[in-house]
């Protein structure tokens, strides 16, 4: 059996299914579509007509980053959520609450407006400081192994790294916690290779294509 990844190279949820693959060294193929001309063939699989989606053979697709990373961890060892199945709730909990920072976070990133811009940079650091003092006193998120909270948190840090760099950002640079984990994940090889060498430069030209204030006011 040969995974088949459908990805748009920018994508965070992408991201976390491809760390999660490359984390439990499965075999796959990545392919990349342009989702501002969704194929046709693309449409039929994807209900929801987002990526990713996950092809495990000619009649069985799955969608939805999460779903997939729960299908992978089920699957294929080792695991990566808790056997417990309180703590597996709250790892989803933070896993969902990720998800919604990373939608304030594009937010931020594409706003051209300083109203629009203000209010979803509120909302982002407000969210990434609860997620700093969430997190545990172990290595990773939830502890000292790798978990699925870290291959779904891993693309927004790595991002906030990137952003930091083009602005800088001084809350972000306040989390300490959430800044040591995000040196730790950043030197891992799932997390390094789950995106091109050129990734800073294209989401810096994502950024500038789409004439945001982050830019524009750094």
């Amino acid at each position: 059996m040969r995974l088949e990844l459908i990805s748009f190279p920018l994508c965070p949820y992408v991201q976390r299914s491809v760390i999660t693959l490359l984390h439990k060294q499965v075999g796959f193929t990545l392919t990349h579509i342009d989702l501002a001309h969704k194929p046709e063939w693309f449409l039929a699989l994807s209900p929801l007509g987002k990526v990713p989606c996950l092809k495990i053979d000619e009649h069985t697709v799955l969608f939805d980053s999460q779903v997939i990373n729960e299908y992978l961890d089920e699957t294929i060892a080792p695991a990566l959520h808790p056997a417990d199945p309180l703590e597996r709730a709250q790892h989803r909990a933070w896993i969902a609450f990720g998800s919604e920072i990373l939608g304030d976070q594009m937010q931020m990133m594409v706003a051209q407006g300083e109203e629009r811009f203000t209010a979803a940079s509120r909302q982002l650091f407000d969210k990434l400081e609860r997620l700093d003092k969430a997190m545990g006193n172990g290595a990773f998120f939830a502890g000292d192994d790798f978990s699925l909270i870290d291959a779904a948190l891993a693309p927004l840090f790595m991002r906030m790294e990137i952003l930091h760099t083009l602005r800088p950002l001084p809350r972000w640079e306040s989390l300490g916690k959430l800044r040591r984990l995000t040196a730790l994940l950043m030197e891992l090889p799932e997390v390094a290779g789950s995106v091109t060498a050129d990734f800073p430069d294209r989401l810096r030209n994502y950024i500038s294509e789409r004439g945001s204030l982050f830019l524009r006011t750094a």
